[in-house]
Formats: C-alpha cells, structure tokens, sequence
C-alpha cells in the first residue's frame, strides 16, 4: 500500500525486454535500505525490486502491466514518481493507493493560474463514473484532489511544491497518465449494484 506522496524522482537507466521488460530506475533512496522483493511505486505501478545497485534499482514488468499502464511509453531518461511502500506507523497524508492502475488517462488541457497549474484530463470511459468533484485520485502516483468533474473530462491543480518535488511540473498536453480511482469509490459504486 501507498499514500500518493511522492518521495522521489526516479530516471529511467535502461530497459531491457527479457520475456518480460526489465527496467533500471536510478534513485536517491539510500539503496541499502531496499530489501529485494520490496514493493515501490513507479509513476504510481506497484513494480517489484528484483536487483539493487549503489544508486538504482531493477524491476520486472509483465507484458500485462505495460499494456494496461503507460509504461509502453518508458524510455531512456525518462523521469518518473517514485513512493517506496507504506509501512506501519507512516503517516498517511495523501489516500490509500494500492499501485494497481486502473487505466491511463490523456492530458487535454494545462494553464498556469497564479503560481499553480490546472490540468484537465480525460478518462477512460469505463472509469469515468468513479471520479468524483472534491474526491481522490492518484495520478503517476500522486495523490490528488479533483476540482471539477464533465463526463470523462476532470481537472486536477499542481502547487508549486507538487510541481518541484515530482514530475508534474513537466506535464504537458497529450501526456499519458496512470490512473489508480479512489478505492472507496469503486467499493461504493459496487455496492450500489448489489441488490
């Protein structure tokens, strides 16, 4: 489990496809104290560590994963929202986030209002009824709170802070976002169909 606050920018080191793709992620999260098999958030994918080195790590990613997140779009460089797993006593300052994507939404709009940014991103259809106005959702990883909900389309503000401590302060229209809907909504929208 995860809580959206973002504690590191990780850079893509390599990507090599062995069965399933291999990726190296470059950290300054004290290596030392990763454990093998130690879950972290990478731009929000609950990813494995299955090697460590001084200053990176390596995870293993199935061909399931990269078709479902935006993964396929890794490449060398490439910079990305990294949150190493919760552990008991941690305080919870964003929401629960599991690291399983639902699905990959697109940056449609991005406009600087004062210091902040207010983004809009379109959703995918099938999960756009679990998006609520002044509910959660993790983005990359990160926990945010909605501002505004039309149809598929919702909007989402980047602080300052926000926008120098992760990735966001790169978005950019077309982006392609990992999406994690707040957990609480999907069990409230599943027991709305129980009879």
């Amino acid at each position: 489990m995860f809580t959206g606050i973002i504690t590191d920018i990780g850079l893509i080191d390599d990507l090599t496809q062995e069965g399933d793709l291999r990726a190296r992620i470059k950290t300054s999260y004290e290596t030392t104290e990763i454990d093998m098999g130690a879950s972290i958030a990478s731009d929000g994918v609950c990813l494995t560590v299955i090697a460590i080195g001084p200053d990176w790590y390596d995870v293993q990613i199935s061909a399931e994963t990269v078709s479902k997140t935006n993964i396929s779009g890794w490449s060398i460089s490439k910079k990305v929202n990294l949150e190493r797993a919760l552990r008991v006593g941690d305080e919870l300052g964003g929401h629960i986030v599991s690291g399983h994507v639902d699905g990959v939404a697109e940056v449609v709009s991005v406009v600087d209002e004062g210091d902040s940014t207010r983004v809009q991103l379109r959703a995918p259809e099938e999960l756009a009824r679990f998006i609520a106005s002044k509910g959660s959702v993790a983005l990359n990883g990160t926990s945010l709170t909605v501002n505004e909900v039309s149809g598929a389309i919702f909007g989402v503000n980047f602080i300052p802070h926000t926008k120098e401590f992760t990735t966001w302060g790169e978005v950019a229209i077309g982006d392609a976002v990992n999406l994690e809907i707040d957990t609480l909504a999907r069990y409230v929208a599943r027991l709305a169909e129980v009879d």
